[in-house]
């Protein structure tokens, strides 16, 4: 449905994008990770028609986003990073002037905006001016805009920034509904909760290339990252003996003086031969903890920065 064929973008000495290919299947949520420059934002902007790329081409169901975007314009719609409402005019103007933009038929615009406005739970808020409207409600009312023409793909460029933590809930279920619908949608975000959350496929870009793609289970499997267990006890001397046993038993483990890291492919029953071992030697265990791998430690394994670096 989507692909991403070969994309490179300058910007003077600056490559934002370098030989860049992705490919996207139909009804698939597919989230694009990378630190702050690594080109997501620009590859957004090369599909909305913003931005030229210096090579290589994008297609939408085998059209080109470059020299056919007439063709490919009812097809997708666009979740800009900024808030894309006039603040002085109310929601529902707000939706009859981007339900024209985006080609709706004048006959059929009202009835698409009730839709709309009901999908969201904004109906009782249509007359209101944007002004008065809280930052998840304007959030929701750029979603909608971007739904008005019914697209097949949907382009999100982190629409849920900014935003309190029961409003990106129940944003969150709007996406999964979409989903559920089999719009496919083409994702960016800083949340790395949101984009395991939501997503069937990851990718993750660094210096304007694709350095890692899969589901989570695929990209801890393929990268060999494990859960983790971290002990600690009351400081004291460490047992001779300890680190021997440690050897033996685990191929991944760092000792300090009351602290114990261990990477572990059954941190349950790991953890139970452990808290034995070290009763034994004398160590009186002041905490247990088991660390599963998450998006973000697997970010930061992989480009060796935080998300937002």
């Amino acid at each position: 449905m989507i692909e991403i064929k070969n994309i490179s973008k300058s910007f003077g000495a600056l490559k934002a994008l370098n030989n860049l290919s992705i490919k996207v299947e139909k009804g698939e949520f597919y989230s694009l990770l990378g630190p702050n420059g690594a080109g997501k934002t620009s590859c957004i902007n090369m599909i909305g028609g913003l931005l030229q790329a210096s090579s290589g081409d994008i297609f939408i169901d085998g059209k080109s986003v470059f020299k056919e975007s007439k063709a490919i314009k009812s097809k997708i719609g666009i979740v800009p990073q900024e808030i894309a409402l006039y603040n002085d005019l109310s929601a529902l103007e707000n939706l009859r002037f981007w339900g024209k933009i985006n080609g709706v038929k004048k006959e059929h615009l009202s009835a698409r905006i009730e839709q709309i406005l009901a999908f969201l739970d904004l109906s009782a808020h249509q007359q209101k001016n944007i002004s008065t409207f809280s930052g998840g409600m304007k959030r929701r009312i750029n979603i909608a805009a971007a739904l008005l023409h019914e697209p097949q793909v949907l382009f999100m460029d982190e629409p849920t920034v900014g935003i309190d933590p029961q409003s990106r809930l129940f944003i969150y279920e709007i996406f999964e509904k979409l989903h559920q619908q089999g719009i496919t949608i083409f994702y960016t975000s800083h949340n790395m909760e949101e984009v395991e959350r939501l997503s069937d496929r990851i990718g993750i870009i660094d210096h304007g290339q694709l350095i890692a793609e899969g589901s989570m289970t695929q990209l801890k499997k393929e990268h060999h990252l494990h859960e983790s267990l971290e002990i600690s006890w009351k400081a004291q001397a460490i047992p001779t003996l300890l680190e021997p046993w440690l050897k033996e038993n685990f191929a991944s483990y760092s000792l300090q003086k009351n602290q114990l890291n261990i990477d572990s492919h059954k941190p349950t029953q790991d953890l139970v031969i452990i808290l034995q071992q070290l009763e034994k030697h004398g160590l009186h265990v002041q905490s247990a903890e088991v660390k599963k791998v998450n998006l973000e430690s697997l970010f930061l394994a992989l480009t060796g920065k935080k998300l937002r670096e």
